[in-house]
């Protein structure tokens, strides 16, 4: 599943990446990921204990975006203590770890480490939670319309509704995966590349990052 979200964002990141001699979640990666399981005790925490935290912004903005999704989310208790954690699934199309899966209606939940878009998820993320859909459907052989990806960095949770557009970009991801037998083209956009552990050895030409990458609603 974190394949097609690399897919999405660039097909060429992907080759480089099947490419690479270790694919292991490096241990930072891991801490912050971690903060998605600790909900209700960073509410509790105090402003010293959080700037301890692994958190990207002030604890002041953090305790507030997490208040935010306490409030907002109707399933954050859940999303806070998920019956079962990093599951591995296989579906018809992909097979992958989803972080959370949740008792009762069953819905999953991918973590990011990133920065979330001002509103709804960008699109590599919204790529890897319908793959997370599609694949926990298939195994529990029912409908699943929507998912979560969670930004605990800084304390974001966004609903992903399983739309009929972002089916469409998921079905995209997937061809764009099954080409690959060789290096993809360059893409045009700078933007996307810079914080590419492989772009020394890529390079891209110039394009504005509003042309390439998007929050998806």
């Amino acid at each position: 599943m974190s394949d097609l979200a690399i897919a999405a964002y660039c097909p060429r990141k992907l080759y480089y990446t099947w490419q690479a001699d270790d694919r292991t979640v490096p241990e930072p990666v891991r801490e912050r990921r971690r903060l998605a399981f600790r909900y209700d005790e960073l509410l509790a925490a105090s402003d010293e204990s959080l700037a301890t935290e692994p958190i990207a912004v002030a604890p002041e903005e953090y305790r507030r975006n997490l208040e935010r999704s306490a409030r907002t989310i109707d399933r954050f208790e859940d999303l806070a203590s998920p019956g079962e954690r990093e599951v591995l699934l296989t579906g018809r199309e992909c097979r992958g770890i989803v972080h959370k899966v949740l008792d009762g209606p069953p819905e999953p939940s991918t973590i990011s480490t990133g920065t979330p878009p001002t509103q709804g998820v960008w699109e590599p993320d919204s790529v890897r939670a319908v793959a997370a859909a599609k694949a926990l459907a298939w195994t529990r052989e029912r409908p699943v319309d929507r998912a979560y990806v969670e930004y605990p960095t800084h304390g974001v949770i966004r609903p992903v509704e399983i739309t009929a557009r972002r089916t469409a970009t998921y079905r995209r991801a997937v061809r764009a995966t099954e080409a690959i037998d060789g290096p993809p083209p360059r893409l045009r956009g700078r933007s996307k590349c810079e914080p590419c552990e492989f772009r020394e050895r890529c390079g891209v030409r110039s394009r504005s990052l509003r042309s390439l990458l998007f929050g998806v609603r």
